[in-house]
């Protein structure tokens, strides 16, 4: 009796912690939502709005590595389970990397209004790009929540689209800077700001890999393609 008391607490602290991570993804993808918006229409406040919001993505990250300490110190747990909590360490390690990506959109998106000449810009271009970055955030916090190993590998090889779509924007803003040295500045901002989204889908291919590493107990990360099919079956 006392065993299973004391393993259905620990379930409960792994629900509570995994809760935690999938809130503090939710963040992540709003904040990326409102990044977009920012990009879209030129929005300084939703700008400042995103990058107000890293403190909290900041504070959640450092919460839940406190929960992940204190669990491994009084609990001691072994092979999935530790996967699990090593797992979800790198995933909100990913998360709050994605943020500062996003409050760096927000930074650039700033910069690009303040330069003066921002609607002579190709910031369409880069629309596709920001969607398939949060459909890949927000499919990745599905698998999370469902350990779905399928639905991370999918996640995996749509990373290729994101990079696609950057070294399309890349060239395509080449020329144009070479049309028109005088948007080589604002340009600049909008190639960092571009580079950002590219990261946020590296970062959910990251979590992706992580999904992966607790249900097969198998790390796949810098693994070819059909590796990491292979590991997944």
């Amino acid at each position: 009796m006392g065993d299973k008391h004391i393993s259905s607490q620990f379930d409960a602290e792994l629900n509570s912690i995994s809760t935690h991570v999938l809130e503090m993804g939710g963040l992540v993808e709003s904040q990326l939502h409102q990044a977009v918006y920012a990009l879209v229409h030129l929005s300084q406040e939703t700008a400042e709005q995103v990058i107000e919001t890293e403190n909290r993505i900041n504070q959640m990250e450092m919460n839940i590595d406190h929960e992940i300490i204190s669990t491994i110190g009084r609990r001691q747990p072994t092979a999935r389970d530790l996967r699990f909590l090593m797992a979800i360490s790198r995933t909100t390690q990913n998360l709050e990397r994605a943020g500062d990506e996003i409050a760096r959109v927000a930074r650039m998106v700033k910069s690009i209004i303040e330069s003066g000449s921002p609607r002579s810009l190709p910031i369409s271009e880069l629309r596709l790009a920001a969607d398939l970055a949060a459909g890949m955030l927000r499919k990745t916090l599905d698998s999370f929540a469902r350990l779905d190993t399928n639905m991370a590998l999918a996640i995996i090889k749509e990373d290729d689209a994101i990079d696609g779509e950057y070294n399309g924007f890349l060239r395509k803003l080449i020329t144009y800077m070479m049309e028109d040295p005088r948007t080589i500045s604002p340009s600049l901002d909008l190639l960092f700001l571009a580079k950002s989204l590219e990261r946020v889908g590296d970062h959910a291919k990251n979590i992706a890999e992580q999904i992966i590493f607790v249900v097969k107990g198998e790390d796949v990360r810098h693994s070819s393609m059909d590796k990491v099919q292979s590991v997944v079956g």
